[in-house]
């Protein structure tokens, strides 16, 4: 565990997460909200940036779990903890942090201090990372003849997976993969 020894000194959000790290967490949050169609660019200069910054967020996080453990919305405020899901949503490149942040974050949805969505969204991103079938069908491959494509989920049944989604307060999958579609509703 990190030194701690000067956490007393900084101010602290509810829950003892300080709320220095509770505003960077909210500030990733904000920045990859705003960067992540760099991602999907065709200039690989934007697609770099955006490499970048996940794994610079990504070595962020694994410091701050270090540290704090899972940054909850009791912990670290709910922008926060939606920061923190994020930055392990998207460390595609760093799957032993999604692995990681998967295993802190179901122990904090057990005690009923994170999103059961983000658990879901997370484990799905981690299985198709590791090349396995998903469970809640929320990641979607790519867009072929103009609808998306999902990745396979483990279940073929879509309403069966919509049951699944529901449970989690997920949107049907038609209605998540409709957000997808060029000039589908975001």
């Amino acid at each position: 565990m990190g030194d701690m020894g000067n956490v007393g000194d900084r101010a602290a959000a509810p829950g003892g997460i300080p709320e220095d790290v509770a505003a960077e967490l909210r500030a990733m949050k904000r920045e990859q909200t705003g960067s992540a169609h760099l991602g999907l660019s065709d200039d690989f200069a934007e697609q770099l940036a955006w490499r970048r910054l996940t794994a610079e967020h990504g070595d962020r996080l694994e410091r701050i779990l270090d540290e704090y453990g899972w940054p909850t919305a009791a912990g670290a405020g709910e922008e926060a903890a939606t920061g923190a899901w994020l930055v392990a949503q998207h460390a595609d490149r760093q799957l032993g942090l999604q692995r990681r942040a998967l295993s802190l974050l179901e122990r904090a949805v057990a005690d009923g201090g994170a999103s059961p969505r983000h658990l879901a969204f997370l484990r799905d991103r981690v299985l198709v990372n590791e090349g396995r079938p998903q469970i809640y069908g929320t990641q979607i491959a790519g867009v072929r003849d103009g609808a998306p494509v999902p990745w396979p989920c483990a279940d073929p049944d879509p309403a069966r997976v919509d049951a699944l989604r529901a449970e989690v307060g997920i949107a049907p999958f038609a209605e998540h993969t409709a957000r997808h579609a060029p000039g589908g509703p975001r």
